[in-house]
Order: structure tokens, then C-alpha cells, then sequence
């Protein structure tokens, strides 16, 4: 159920913006482009952050069976570093976009990474478990869409 609600904040994210719903931070008059990055830096990479956080701390043993993992004391090490991109995330929109960037550095490389390692374990495991493949959606949905919208703003 959480991996269906990882894709959906994706898609929210997506349609806020297209709707012309201001974004926490979000400047009078901001363009759908503007919008869409500090949606997207507020619900996937910061509340869908935060909730991962207590999904691989809190939850861990059934987030590891829907992951088709074991659990380790290495899921609540990814679980901190969740609590971390979130609070970050909710918090760029107030900030800079330098903030912007440097949060779509460092949640493009650890979702990017992620959803490589999660098709490794595709090919080499057969291991298509939900969370294994459904994840797929926003851990290259949100990298490609921060970075497109960083992109075609000029921001980068």
C-alpha cells in the first residue's frame, strides 16, 4: 500500500501544479514550472521522505516483507537518512534555489541509485515483489521530473 501512495504523491505533486495550486513558498504569481518544484520538493522529497522514514524505522519488519528484504540494522540507517531528505525537503521551498538544487542533487542520487539497485534485484532475484517494482514509479519519476523542471526554468 505505501509504494501505491509513493507514486501517488508523485502524481499529486504533478497535478497541484498543473491546477495552478500555490506551493508552500511558492512566490506570487510563480510560473506551473515553479510550482511543480517546490510541489515536488514538498510531498515526494519531503512528507513521502519523512513517511519512508517511519516506514523503514518504526514499520521495518513489514516494510522489509513488502521490499522482499530481510530485516537489518541497515533499514533503520536508510530510515535516518529519510527523517534527513525530509525535513530538508519540506523545508527548501522557504529557501533559496540553491536550496532547490542541492536537495535535487542529493535525493536524485540516493532515489536514482536506489531504483537501480531495486532493477538488479529485479533481473538477479526475480524479486518482483511491490515494493521492489512499484517503487520504480517515484524513484525515477521524481529525479526525472525535479531535473527537467530545474532544466527547462534555467534555475540549472
Amino acid at each position: 500500500m505505501g509504494v501505491i501512495v509513493t507514486a501517488g504523491m508523485l502524481a499529486l505533486a504533478w497535478i497541484l501544479a498543473l491546477l495552478g495550486v500555490s506551493a508552500p513558498g511558492a512566490p506570487e504569481g510563480a510560473s506551473m514550472e515553479i510550482l511543480a518544484i517546490l510541489w515536488l520538493l514538498y510531498l515526494p522529497m519531503g512528507w513521502m521522505f519523512l513517511a519512508s522514514g517511519v516506514m523503514h524505522t518504526i514499520f521495518a519488519k513489514s516494510t522489509a516483507k513488502n521490499i522482499g528484504w530481510e530485516t537489518s540494522p541497515f533499514q533503520h540507517e536508510l530510515g535516518y537518512v529519510c527523517f534527513g531528505l525530509g525535513i530538508a525537503g519540506v523545508i527548501s521551498v522557504h529557501l533559496s534555489q540553491d536550496a532547490w538544487i542541492v536537495m535535487a542533487i542529493v535525493s536524485s542520487c540516493f532515489l536514482a541509485l536506489a531504483g537501480l539497485n531495486h532493477v538488479k534485484e529485479i533481473v538477479r532475484d526475480k524479486n518482483f515483489a511491490p515494493g521492489n517494482t512499484l517503487i520504480l514509479v517515484s524513484d525515477f519519476g521524481v529525479p526525472i521530473s525535479i531535473w527537467a523542471l530545474l532544466l527547462q526554468t534555467g534555475i540549472v
